[in-house]
C-alpha cells in the first residue's frame, strides 16, 4: 500500500514538474515598460524590471556573455533562467539582441544586447525599478535599455 502511495504521489510530482506553469509563459517574453523616470526599459512578460550587471562580460561578435553573479548574489539578484528560448513581445523588443548564456550551474540565463539578465528581490511588483543604479557585490546594476544599453540616470 506505501509503495503504491509513494509510486502514485511521484508521478503526480513529476506530471505537475513536466508541466509549464503559466508564469514561465510570461517570462519567455521580453516587453519593453515605459517610466517617467527611466523612459522605455526591458521586462519579463509580467512586468517585472530585468537589469544588467556591469560586473558581467557583454557577449557579441566572437565573445561570449559571461555571468558574474552567483550564490548569494544570485538569490539577491535572480538571473532570468528559461528552458526554452525568449521571445520578443511587443515592437521595440528586438528579437536578435535576445539570446542565452550557460551558467556555471548548467542552466540557461536569458541575455539581451548581450547582457545576462536579472531580477532584483527587492521589485515585488510589476513596474517596480528599486534595483536602478545600485551598487551590490562590487559594480552596478541598470535597467536594460530595448537597444541592449544600459540605462544610467
Amino acid at each position: 500500500m506505501r509503495t503504491t502511495m509513494f509510486i502514485s504521489v511521484a508521478a503526480l510530482a513529476l506530471g505537475v514538474l513536466s508541466a509549464a506553469p503559466s508564469w514561465a509563459q510570461d517570462q519567455t517574453k521580453l516587453m519593453m515598460k515605459n517610466s517617467s523616470e527611466y523612459g522605455d526599459y526591458v521586462t519579463d512578460g509580467k512586468g517585472m524590471s530585468l537589469y544588467m550587471f556591469e560586473a558581467d562580460s557583454q557577449g557579441g561578435g566572437s565573445s561570449q556573455a559571461k555571468s558574474t553573479c552567483k550564490g548569494y548574489c544570485a538569490t539577491v539578484w535572480p538571473p532570468l533562467i528559461v528552458q526554452d528560448p525568449a521571445q520578443a513581445g511587443g515592437d521595440k523588443v528586438q528579437a536578435d539582441r535576445i539570446g542565452t548564456v550557460e551558467r556555471d550551474d548548467g542552466t540557461m540565463q536569458v541575455t539581451y544586447g548581450g547582457w545576462p539578465v536579472y531580477y532584483y528581490n527587492k521589485d515585488q511588483n510589476p513596474g517596480d525599478t528599486n534595483g536602478q543604479d545600485v551598487d551590490s557585490f562590487g559594480a552596478e546594476w541598470y535597467l536594460v535599455a530595448p537597444s541592449g544599453d544600459k540605462i544610467e540616470e
